[in-house]
């Protein structure tokens, strides 16, 4: 007959051999957070935070924008294998998805930013493959579409035409990069009339090499536009009208797009890492660095955790968390979660 001591043992045994059981059955629940940054900028990595819908195999995820009723909006190219050609997808607040729309811009979706003009707001999408900015509604209903502006005279022998982002100023008026074109500016009114063309390609002042992003930097005494200027490995910064101001250098690589939030300037970066700069432009956190990165044609599961391959955007979330879309042919966005 067994002891009590023995009986004790024995569920004492027992109970802690189904509790491990149990915990390595689910274990993936139980993993640590993974953490990115430290003291104030320190965030937990969420792989695949916004993912496809059935009928759907993200290509190149290239653009992000959040609306007023936080409401998120990416733009994929669209993978090969796909059965939707949709190419924005609508997700809520929690990374749920709502709807898709958009297949006039598969293999082309790049560039996508939202504004509010009014009292509705808009998407100023940049389509790389048919060579045109495109505005619509958030519904995906078209305001207007164009291409390269004739009135700049920089296009008149055929040079190339492929506009990469948009940025808007304060009075209406908006700019283009020709980014992966022949890498000038270009400015319009709020209804899409011509201004003027700034920029050029080359590396002295007022010159750009693959202007990608632009924002207007609005966190200084003057609002001022920011350029990614990246093929230079800088941001360059203008006036209103076109006229150089300065380059920020330090900790960029190969710039893309911004974000601004609380003083603070969010830059993804193409040479694998995530980037954030203070009030005076300075770095203050770089996260997910996975330099040199040779993935970006590799199955997902060669990707390695916390570690950034191509960041293409990247924006702050209204309740500051941020959100990074990758330049990767199977796509891949990435919640990156504030540990407050």
């Amino acid at each position: 007959m067994m002891s009590d001591d023995n009986k004790f043992s024995r569920r004492s045994f027992l109970a802690g051999a189904s509790g491990l059981a149990l915990t390595a059955a689910a274990g993936f629940r139980f993993r640590e957070p993974l953490i990115l940054g430290t003291g104030s900028h320190r965030y937990e990595c969420v792989h695949d935070w916004l993912t496809p819908p059935a009928d759907m195999k993200f290509g190149d995820t290239h653009g992000l924008a959040q609306d007023s009723k936080g409401r998120i909006y990416l733009c994929h190219t669209v993978h090969s294998d796909s059965p939707s050609s949709n190419t924005v997808c609508v997700y809520d607040e929690k990374g749920k998805f709502i709807t898709s729309w958009g297949d006039r811009f598969k293999g082309g979706a790049h560039g996508l930013d939202i504004r509010k003009e009014g009292k509705d707001e808009f998407l100023y999408h940049c389509d790389i493959a048919h060579h045109q900015v495109v505005k619509t509604k958030l519904d995906g209903s078209v305001v207007w579409e164009m291409g390269a502006p004739a009135e700049s005279e920089k296009y008149k022998d055929g040079a190339p035409y492929t506009p990469t982002n948009v940025a808007f100023a304060p009075n209406g008026d908006f700019y283009v990069g020709d980014g992966y074109g022949s890498h000038w500016i270009h400015q319009y009114d709020i209804k899409g009339n011509y201004i003027r063309t700034f920029g050029g390609q080359g590396s002295a002042p007022g010159q750009v090499t693959q202007p990608h992003g632009l924002w207007l930097d609005n966190r200084g005494k003057e609002p001022i536009l920011a350029v990614a200027d990246r093929g230079n490995r800088r941001i360059q910064y203008f006036t209103l009208d076109g006229k150089h101001i300065k380059f920020v250098t330090d900790g960029m690589r190969q710039p893309c797009h911004f974000s601004i939030r609380n003083g603070e300037m969010l830059v993804p970066d193409l040479d694998s890492i995530v980037t954030i700069l203070d009030q005076d432009n300075k770095v203050v956190a770089q996260l997910g660095d996975g330099f040199p990165s040779n993935l970006r044609d590799h199955p997902r599961s060669d990707f390695i955790p916390g570690k950034f391959i191509h960041p293409h955007d990247a924006i702050f979330l209204r309740n500051g968390d941020i959100l990074v879309a990758e330049w990767v042919p199977i796509g891949r966005v990435t919640l990156l979660k504030k540990v407050r």
